[in-house]
Parts: structure tokens; C-alpha cells; sequence
């Protein structure tokens, strides 16, 4: 996060929040932004595991989208006990 400030400039960004806000504000401040990163931090990681969750729901459901596609299709039994012709899947078998 902090790759590209070196520690002179972290001192001077210091001073100046230190001038600006003044001693007593200074802790207030700092106090405010570890919880905001904390929340921040928080959010995207639930961000994070509900787009996981929604990709293996989809999977599984492609999954299963396949295996039907491959099932052969179902067979009638006829009213003396044999089987009849197998269920077109666009007559609807009703």
C-alpha cells in the first residue's frame, strides 16, 4: 500500500497532519482511519466470498444442466408391465 512513500516523506506527511489538526485531533483521527480501512477490508471480503459462492451455484448448476443433457431419456411402462417407447423430450410425456 505504502510501496512508493519512503520514510522521509511519511515524516513530512506526519508533520503536516500534525499542524493542520493540531495534537489532540491527531489520535481521534488516526483512531477514524483504522477503523474506516478495517470496514473497508471487511466489505470487500464479503464482496469476495459471495462472488465465490455465486460462481459455484452457476457451476453446479451448468453442471447439472449437463448431466440431464446427457441422461438418455425416460421410457414409458406400458399398462401390461413392458416398456414402451422412450419420452420424446419435446412431446412432453403427459
Amino acid at each position: 500500500m505504502f510501496g512508493s512513500i519512503g520514510m522521509p516523506e511519511l515524516i513530512i506527511i506526519l508533520v503536516i497532519a500534525l499542524i493542520i489538526f493540531g495534537p489532540r485531533k491527531l489520535p481521534e483521527l488516526g483512531k477514524s482511519l483504522g477503523k474506516s480501512i478495517n470496514e473497508f477490508k471487511k466489505a470487500s471480503t464479503e464482496l469476495q466470498n459471495t462472488l465465490e459462492q455465486e460462481i459455484k451455484l452457476e457451476e453446479q448448476k451448468e453442471e447439472k444442466a449437463r448431466a440431464a443433457a446427457v441422461a438418455p431419456p425416460p421410457t414409458v411402462l406400458e399398462a401390461d408391465g413392458t416398456l414402451g417407447q422412450p419420452v420424446s423430450r419435446t412431446e412432453g410425456g403427459s
